[in-house]
Formats: C-alpha cells, structure tokens, sequence
C-alpha cells in the first residue's frame, strides 16, 4: 500500500472534477444473487447515494462503468442523475479516457475507484487512484488511497467524503441554505 502524505492527497483530491466508479465490490458488496430463474439482484448502501450526490451538487461529474450489465445498475444511476453510465465494458482504460475527452478534462482531474485487476489500467491513469480493502494488493500497491470501509459498505461515502473534504466544497441544499461540508460532515467517521 501506498504511503502519500497528506498534502499529496490533498493536491489530488481538489483537483478532482470526474469521479469514476465500478459496480461490483464498490458500490455493491460484490456479491450476486441468484433466484431459481435466473435472475440476480445487488444491493446498494443509501449512504453511499448520498455521498455521490453531494459531490454532484459540489459540480463533480459522476460515471459508473461496469463490466456487467444489470436493470438495478440503470437504475441506481437514474435515481442518483448519473449521466455516464458504461455497462459491458471490456476497456475501462478506453471507458475512462472516453470520458475524459468527452468533458474536457485532464487524467489528473479525475478520480477512479476500483477493486480488482480489471481496474488496474484505468486506476493508473486517474489522478487519484482508490481502492477498497479487499483488493488485490497490486491494486493496492497502485492506489492513491484505500478506504477503511469495504465495497458496498461505505467505501464510496468515505471517498465522497474526502474528496469533498480535501475541496472544501460548499453544497446547496433544497431550501436554498449554504452548508460548509466540514461542517456537514462533523461527526461522521
């Protein structure tokens, strides 16, 4: 595992604009399951959705790409006005650099978390690159930063966290009042 000093991390997470995110073992526990037709269904934390929406509201472009396709995964992103959603992704490498041309940006301002080997190219080019606990150490050894929270069990709410705290982003909320994301997030472990 990677040892980067605050200040480096700081550096990166601020830069961040695009936040990549893969399906299975991040924003699920990487488990399926299985009903007697055949059918499968995942399961998603609301935590999670929540961290995802404040970095939207932060003006954070947000992308899932997965190598599966799934009905659940279209719509968790429907529900959360995910935009770029890329299921039955060979290439996440090719997936990932799509949508860093498509909206302009640099390697550097996007962020990417992953969680097995198939994510290893596209973790490498991201400026800040995010694993789970679980993850191979490879992966490990290529990322930025790995959560304490496993996939599918806050993992994406401690990067959204951390971004936003690395940022000092300012969100708006339905009222129209101002919350400082410090603040918001005073308390939260």
């Amino acid at each position: 595992m990677p040892s980067l000093d605050p200040l480096n991390l700081f550096d990166k997470a601020r830069r961040v604009r695009l936040a990549a995110f893969d399906i299975d073992g991040i924003l699920t526990d990487g488990r399926l399951h299985y009903s007697a037709q055949g059918d499968f269904s995942k399961a998603f934390d609301v935590r999670d959705g929540l961290g995802m929406k404040l970095l939207q509201n932060a003006g954070i472009e947000l992308a899932i790409i997965t190598s599966r396709r799934a009905d659940s995964v279209r719509l968790r992103a429907e529900d959360l006005g995910i935009a770029h959603v890329l299921q039955g992704v060979t290439d996440k490498l090719d997936a990932v650099r799509g949508l860093l041309e498509k909206n302009s940006l640099d390697a550097e301002e996007a962020a990417f978390i992953g969680d097995d080997l198939v994510d290893l190219p596209a973790l490498r080019l991201c400026g800040l690159a995010v694993t789970v606990p679980g993850a191979p150490a490879l992966l490990k050894r290529h990322a930025d930063y790995v959560t304490r929270a496993a996939g599918g069990r806050g993992a994406v709410r401690e990067l959204c966290e951390m971004i936003l705290h690395w940022r000092n982003a300012s969100v708006t909320g339905k009222g129209g009042s101002e919350c400082n994301v410090k603040q918001a997030m005073a308390g939260v472990s």
